[in-house]
């Protein structure tokens, strides 16, 4: 009886901070259907008495998504790319050829996630003008990429060492070379580390506003949430639209994080966080 009634309860909390949590959004859609009347005066906690689709159609028009989603997802794919890339072949060498060297570079690498990103934003800025890349998306794929690496090597930092080293030993003498190893056997074991590292680094993009602020001052090439910011400028009188604006934002992080959050449950309950 106890254990019905202490089960009971935590089903409870569960179903009321899922209710919290959920509340924010549903009300955000709901009034992406409204008009302003509805949302301040007449009804601004039900559901539409009249469905405006039509501030999809004006937001989609006025706010030019297509730009700005064209630019965060070329953002995102060289961001998560590159920093997949240099973190596996960064880690497997760590994670394998254990030395005072390679022990130095983890470290020091794994150590720029205590550095906050208000702190080096000056010489970030810096450095990017140096190397001649303002006021081009790659003057974000670059910071992003450094931002992301120290993340993602301890993540696989983790699952390499998780991996029997004997697995590559009998591959070796059997004639495999270090290339066969690498993508026939050790990056398949890999999988789950992989599509944890792009769910976090994606949504890691897709929302960065202070960085793409400093860098992206071309209307042309800003990404998404400096959209964001403009739009709600110019049409913060219309409630609806900013509401319909801020969904379309939302919805390709929402998509890929309910697709994939099993990938994440599985890869932290196995050996991805050893060190």
């Amino acid at each position: 009886m106890k254990r019905r009634a202490g089960k009971f309860l935590l089903y409870l909390i569960l179903i009321v901070y899922a209710i919290i949590s959920i509340y924010p959004l549903l009300w955000m859609l709901l009034y992406s259907f409204k008009d302003n009347t509805e949302i301040f005066v007449t009804n601004p906690f039900g559901f539409p008495k009249v469905w405006h689709f039509e501030n999809y159609i004006d937001a989609w028009k006025a706010f030019d998504v297509g730009t700005y989603f064209k630019n965060s997802m070329i953002v995102a794919f060289f961001t998560i790319l590159l920093v997949e890339l240099f973190a596996l072949l960064f880690c497997y060498v760590v994670a394998r050829v254990q030395n005072r060297l390679t022990r130095f570079f983890h470290f020091l690498l794994s150590a720029g996630m205590f550095i906050p990103i208000q702190a080096i934003m000056i010489p970030l800025v810096i450095v990017v003008r140096r190397f001649g890349l303002t006021n081009s998306l790659w003057s974000v794929i670059v910071p992003y990429v450094a931002l992301g690496l120290p993340f993602a090597c301890m993540l696989f930092y983790g699952f390499y060492l998780g991996i029997p080293i004997e697995l590559e030993e009998s591959a070796f003498m059997e004639g495999a070379n270090l290339g066969t190893i690498f993508f026939r056997i050790i990056l398949p074991q890999m999988k789950s580390p992989i599509v944890v590292l792009v769910i976090y680094q994606f949504m890691s993009c897709w929302n960065e506003f202070n960085l793409a602020l400093i860098m992206l001052t071309k209307n042309q090439i800003k990404t998404l949430p400096l959209g964001l910011v403009n739009f709600w400028t110019a049409y913060q009188a219309q409630w609806g639209q900013v509401g319909a604006a801020m969904i379309m934002a939302s919805v390709p992080v929402l998509v890929i994080y309910l697709f994939f959050s099993n990938q994440i449950t599985d890869a932290m309950s196995t050996s991805g966080m050893k060190n």
